[in-house]
């Protein structure tokens, strides 16, 4: 079920009170305190964009393979934007990509029962029909600004939920070797030499070979050493 909020902190928020099960998303026009990767602060114009979190229950899955939800998403809403004639990318490890710009933003919260999963929150943000964006942001882009018209946030938002229901049967049903596939063919810039920033701010080139089951980020440098990456571990450096 869809809940709609005028007004919240975040959705992520909300959507840890327990009366939200698997499958339910909370959705707002406005969030006062929206968050996004890196502890950065999410903004939307209201009336333009989607705002929202899902709620998982994926009590199957062990807390090691948690990195298998997080493909889920990221497939649904590459999926999602492929039924509104849109191709994307996913972008290590949880923006999706058009062409060199961000359209969405993922943020995801799990809640742990031993050693499975027991809830996780995903939260996301899309940029549907916002017409311009701040300056000082990097490089985002819109729905709109790609296909050139307005979309139905409503229909945006039932498709991926169809789309997540699909995905998340097949992770249901252990089909993890199919995730990883198209997750792989999905990729944004695998097999492609890449500019990359350590946290101490030292920069190189690597070429993205893919990303191992539990989200290790795989690249090759110039000398062909081979390195596995965890999140925060590493960062692209995108230039328009």
């Amino acid at each position: 079920m869809i809940y709609h909020f005028e007004e919240v902190t975040s959705t992520n928020d909300i959507a840890r009170e327990a009366k939200y099960r698997h499958g339910d998303i909370v959705c707002a026009e406005r969030q006062t305190a929206g968050r996004g990767q890196r502890g950065h602060t999410w903004v939307s114009p209201e009336g333009k964009n989607l705002t929202f979190t899902l709620v998982a229950e994926p009590r199957f899955l062990a807390a090691a393979e948690q990195f298998a939800l997080l493909q889920v998403a990221a497939l649904s809403l590459v999926d999602t934007f492929a039924r509104f004639g849109i191709e994307t990318r996913i972008k290590w490890t949880n923006d999706i990509y058009h062409n060199d710009q961000k359209l969405v933003g993922i943020l995801i919260e799990h809640f742990y029962a031993g050693a499975k999963l027991n809830r996780t929150l995903i939260g996301i943000g899309i940029n549907v029909n916002q017409e311009a964006f701040d300056p000082t942001l990097p490089n985002p882009v819109s729905m709109y600004q790609i296909a050139g018209k307005q979309f139905d946030r409503k229909e945006v938002l039932a498709t991926f939920e169809e789309c997540f229901a699909a995905r998340f049967l097949q992770l249901e049903k252990g089909v993890h070797t199919a995730l990883q596939k198209a997750y792989h063919e999905a990729l944004y810039r695998r097999g492609r030499l890449q500019l990359f920033r350590l946290p101490d701010g030292e920069e190189f080139q690597a070429t993205i070979l893919g990303v191992e089951p539990q989200g290790e980020l795989r690249l090759q440098d110039a000398e062909g050493k081979i390195s596995a990456y965890r999140f925060k571990e590493v960062e692209f450096v995108v230039k328009k």
